[in-house]
């Protein structure tokens, strides 16, 4: 009896779209990728229930996490001398080299009007969409009109397009120094916010000596109060969490954690909120209500508010970050799931389209995993 093909793992899926993109820019290169591995997948590890309160009682408490990953080992960075570059080429090569036979035929030492719209198509595919795609290829079709036909240097032009869409709107993610620094967290269920959000408190803690307060504003979603709990415990953070005896409204929770962090000494508060509700309408008042609240307890806040958007579902990721950005303006986008992603590509229309920057990346499953967005490193893992 024959036996039966194992599932791909979403860790060995190949980041396909940012491989059309790459593959692309090799319509004006012939060279072959070398083959590379992706690491080991960090092991779950098991979860534990943590008590409703008011406010969290301060201190030190009861941590599951395994010794190796604690503050004085470390979970802040990731590995010496491996960054985003780095694991994005990983990535890369793979799909690079999945792709390479249907692309042979485009490596060609000169660039005409055919090879220009082979590129377009293969743009599109990656979900770079129209308008940035136009944008990308506008002077490039304009130099090989004029008779330019180096495939080296117009692919050094179309990757110096790429730089400039994204340096164009590009900001770094950096705390406020002074008094409580506020981050409020949006997005659509299934697009990683909770993870996100532990992996930035992870970072905060650990990178930036900070010390963070969760505030589980999603209690919309009955299991989404617990998740947060279990990565408070395993981060040895603080989490205020709904009142005791009755629903409590996200605003509620939400000034709870602010009056509990002035209390606790806490530099940071990070906002999870509702992942959907039933319309725009109903979003609206709801964070309107929760911005009230933050202002009510720190008046210049919040400081970020940040839109988690997944990585794999593409163009569909720009209409989330234009609908939210209509309701909570926006200062940054967070994409994950980048080394699972087959529509990458969205990265472009979202600076390009909505002017937004993106600020964080998600390329892996592990903690030190959610890297600072560098456009010129990103541009460059394509290549």
């Amino acid at each position: 009896m024959p036996r039966r093909r194992p599932e791909p793992s979403l860790s060995s899926f190949l980041l396909v779209s940012l491989g059309i993109i790459a593959t692309s820019l090799l319509l004006f290169a012939g060279r072959t990728p070398k083959r590379v591995t992706l690491g080991a997948v960090t092991p779950r590890v098991s979860r534990v229930s943590r008590p409703l309160s008011r406010l969290p009682e301060f201190g030190p408490g009861r941590s599951i996490m395994p010794q190796k990953f604690r503050r004085s080992g470390g979970l802040s960075v990731a590995a010496e001398g491996e960054g985003m570059l780095s694991s994005l080429s990983k990535s890369l090569s793979k799909s690079r080299n999945a792709m390479q036979q249907q692309f042979n035929l485009l490596m060609t030492g000169e660039v005409d009007d055919d090879t220009i719209d082979e590129l377009e198509e293969q743009l599109l595919m990656a979900d770079v969409g129209i308008s940035t795609t136009t944008v990308l290829l506008d002077p490039i079709r304009d130099m090989v009109a004029n008779g330019e036909t180096d495939a080296e240097i117009l692919r050094e032009v179309l990757r110096s397009n790429m730089r400039e869409i994204l340096e164009n709107v590009h900001q770094p993610l950096e705390p406020k120094k002074d008094d409580i620094w506020v981050l409020l967290v949006v997005g659509v269920n299934g697009a990683g916010k909770t993870t996100t959000i532990a992996k930035l408190a992870n970072r905060l803690k650990n990178q930036h000596g900070r010390k963070v307060m969760l505030a589980a504003a999603d209690t919309f979603r009955a299991a989404a109060v617990d998740q947060l709990g279990v990565w408070a415990d395993r981060l040895e953070v603080d989490m205020t969490k709904p009142r005791e005896g009755g629903k409590c409204k996200p605003s509620t929770v939400v000034f709870d954690a602010l009056e509990a962090a002035k209390s606790g000494g806490h530099d940071t508060v990070i906002v999870d909120t509702a992942g959907r509700l039933q319309n725009k309408e109903g979003l609206m008042t709801e964070l309107n209500k929760i911005y009230k609240a933050v202002q009510k307890s720190v008046p210049d806040g919040p400081h970020e508010t940040l839109l988690v958007v997944d990585g794999t579902v593409g163009q569909n990721s720009v209409i989330q970050a234009k609908e939210f950005n209509e309701v909570a303006p926006l200062t940054g986008v967070v994409v994950t799931k980048l080394d699972g992603s087959s529509k990458g590509g969205a990265i472009f229309s979202i600076a390009q389209d909505l002017k937004l920057p993106v600020r964080l990346i998600g390329v892996g499953e592990k903690m030190e995993d959610l890297r600072d967005f560098n456009p010129e490193e990103f541009v460059e893992a394509l290549a």
